[in-house]
């Protein structure tokens, strides 16, 4: 094992690292259970459910949930927080689980450093290397409001304003992605495969999750944001993305995921 990896499953945010892991090579253990089980989890380098003998002394490591879990009462060790201080998952760490990474693109980062001798997804110099990060901050800017939407849609609780903000961000998102591509750049950084192409795969995959609340935007009078306007606007992303959704290393996770929504790649 190279990297151990906790957090709520599904989850395409992780995919940003086990995507990178098949194509460098890299050997990675992924624990975790759905966002509702997690409470029953306790979270630690050697995260596992919560068994009948661990009951009495559990209440030690309680802590009150943040954004996202209901607001239940969920359960993380001393060395978990020291390892990720800010407590939330995904949590990735070292074999031995001294180090602790937090946060997606780190961690997907992480994974490319590991494997970059046999695949370099992170760029072959210091400015393809940070041209890639450019990408990688954009989608955080863009995560940002994604996420607000998201979890609108899933405590109902979604408005109008909601949903501008998001359909913007959107838009800015994918005007940046078109525009970064052309026909003769077959991916977002140069002509190879690199960490910009699965961040983004992965951002907007989960983005689609919006699918699954399509009733609820309608009681409201609205369509969901990425219907087809998108591909007619952005085709060259949109084509990338679908492209990419059938490459080896994606399809494993990708394409449950978008099957779950009845989305077709």
């Amino acid at each position: 094992m190279d990297l151990r990896i906790f957090s709520y499953l599904p989850n395409p945010r992780i995919w940003k690292a086990t995507i990178t892991a098949r194509l460098c090579g890299i050997t990675i253990d992924v624990r975790g259970s759905e966002p509702q089980d997690l409470s029953e989890w306790l979270w630690d380098f050697d995260a596992h459910p919560i068994d009948e003998g661990e009951r009495p002394g559990i209440a030690a490591f309680s802590r009150q949930s943040r954004m996202g879990f209901g607001g239940k009462q969920l359960y993380k060790t001393d060395s978990f927080l020291v390892a990720n201080p800010f407590g939330t998952v995904p949590a990735a760490f070292s074999p031995d689980g001294s180090i602790g990474i937090f946060e997606s693109n780190s961690i997907m980062r992480a994974v490319a450093r590991l494997g970059a001798a046999a695949c370099p997804l992170y760029g072959e110099d210091a400015y393809s290397a940070s041209r890639i990060d450019s990408f990688l901050d954009a989608s955080l800017v863009f995560a940002r409001d994604a996420q607000i939407y998201l979890l609108a849609l899933l405590a109902g609780n979604v408005n109008k304003d909601i949903y501008e903000s998001a359909d913007a961000a959107l838009h800015t998102y994918l005007g940046g992605l078109d525009r970064a591509l052309s026909p003769s750049r077959s991916c977002l950084v140069g002509n190879s495969l690199s960490i910009a192409d699965i961040c983004v795969v992965s951002e907007l995959a989960l983005f689609l999750q919006e699918r699954s609340h399509e009733n609820t935007l309608r009681d409201l009078g609205l369509e969901p944001i990425a219907g087809h306007v998108i591909d007619e606007r952005y085709p060259l992303i949109t084509n990338h993305f679908r492209t990419l959704c059938q490459h080896e290393a994606f399809a494993p996770d990708v394409l449950p995921y978008l099957k779950k929504f009845s989305i077709k790649t």
